[in-house]
């Protein structure tokens, strides 16, 4: 087990050295220790009345053991113990332990090897001061017992420490890293969040320039197909219907250009605590709740038609001589700005769809207010002129505007043929 936390028998660097200048330090470490068991072990030879070369190559072996510390700290300790009898290895027991300490290696072993190095340190000193020191027993026992202690006992507890310490650094790198993954698939989101709310203004703008411009021009051009009929017959007329002309003309400049003033106007700066309370809400909402707050980005809920205009609408639908019929039940009430305007384009696409499919057909448009909702549909009947009306294109959104504005807003949107050929529009909102 190495001091780098490396599990032992797992696959690493070699002899656990992850950096140079761990590899110098092991080794300088090694050269030290082998000097220093070479030395003891002549007099260790001498001792033993073995030969001095054979006391010196022993502790040079047996010293230089400490360049595996990191890899094998377990057999360095060991060995560290086997020498202890002949008085050696005083730099290989204390580093072993250190090493021992801090690394991975299981506490039970630790507290084992532990205990036999302070166990064999302290028989050793014991033996050793015994015939030395004149003094009683218990002095020789206290001696040996403090030796032992003191050399064991702070390299394992400063092990420990450092130990805990890598390990501490080490989880304090991987939460740091782990944030970072957090943050870049936060930033990625928010990528995302902002392309999926561009496409949601680029989609409400279409709707808005569809619905003003769609209803203003159907009518001018209905107006110019009635002034061309009536040019020649009846000249006051035409002169009626060319002023229509030029007031349609006018409104619909006017709508254009004050949704192109919105877009071009400087948006003001939001304070930091608005904008946090607008982003955990929209975190927070149902997907069409917040997709309109994608939609009044732009423009402002104080901005629009509002129920209140229905009756001009439906009277510029009858001075282009539709027969509209007008029916409202219940009691008004003063609605959120929003639906308001969604129920305003709603009838505005659906006459103006009746102008473009069912030309001089009787319309019908009620308007129910509810409790907690508010309910609207334009019905026609038959067509009773020419299918194709005066030329009127239609580019097949208008239905799909008006189904995404209801169910923007949480509603209910349902249109078809009627039983005798007309076509109904019904849309429900709630209000709450």
């Amino acid at each position: 087990m190495t001091s780098t936390g490396e599990v032992e028998g797992r696959a690493g660097p070699p002899m656990g050295w992850t950096r140079r200048r761990d590899a110098v330090m092991d080794v300088t470490l090694a050269g030290v220790s082998a000097v220093e068991c070479a030395w003891e072990g002549v007099s260790f030879a001498g001792e033993a009345g073995m030969p001095a070369a054979v006391g010196m190559v022993f502790g040079l072996v047996a010293g230089a053991t400490l360049v595996v510390r990191r890899r094998w700290p377990i057999a360095v300790v060991l060995v560290g113990i086997a020498v202890a009898p002949a008085a050696m290895g005083f730099l290989l027991g204390v580093v072993g332990l250190y090493t021992l300490a801090s690394s991975e290696v299981p506490r039970r072993i630790t507290a084992t090897l532990f205990s036999m190095s302070l166990a064999a340190t302290f028989v050793v000193m014991y033996l050793r001061t015994r015939g030395d020191v004149e003094a009683d027993h218990t002095l020789v026992i206290s001696l040996s017992g403090f030796v032992a202690v003191a050399l064991t006992v702070p390299p394992v507890l400063f092990g420990l420490y450092m130990g805990a310490w890598r390990r501490l650094m080490e989880s304090l790198r991987e939460r740091a890293d782990s944030l970072e993954r957090e943050l870049s698939l936060l930033a990625d989101r928010a990528e995302e969040r902002a392309e999926w709310a561009r496409t949601e203004e680029r989609t409400r703008i279409a709707r808005e320039m569809h619905d003003v411009v769609a209803h203003r021009v159907s009518l001018m051009v209905v107006h110019a197909a009635a002034l061309e009929a009536v040019a020649l017959k009846d000249p006051p007329r035409a002169a009626k219907n060319a002023a229509l002309v030029g007031d349609m003309g006018r409104q619909a400049l006017t709508e254009l250009r004050e949704m192109l003033g919105v877009l071009r106007a400087v948006p003001k700066p939001v304070p930091a605590a608005a904008a946090a309370a607008v982003a955990a809400t929209a975190a927070a909402a149902a997907p069409a709740p917040a997709s309109f707050v994608a939609v009044a980005s732009v423009v402002g809920p104080d901005e629009g038609p509002s129920l209140g205009e229905l009756e001009a609408l439906v009277g510029q639908s009858r001075a282009a001589g539709m027969v509209v019929e007008m029916v409202v039940q219940g009691e008004g009430a003063a609605y959120a700005a929003e639906v308001e305007q969604t129920a305003y384009r709603v009838v505005q696409e659906a006459l103006t769809n009746c102008h473009k499919h069912a030309p001089g057909a009787r319309v019908v448009v009620r308007l129910a207010h509810r409790e907690g909702e508010v309910a609207m549909q334009v019905e026609n009947g038959p067509c009773e002129g020419q299918e194709d009306g005066v030329g009127l294109p239609s580019g097949g959104n208008g239905l799909v505007g008006m189904r995404e504005r209801v169910l923007g807003l949480g509603g209910v949107f349902v249109s078809g043929p009627t039983e005798v050929g007309g076509f109904r529009v019904s849309a429900v909102l709630p209000v709450g």
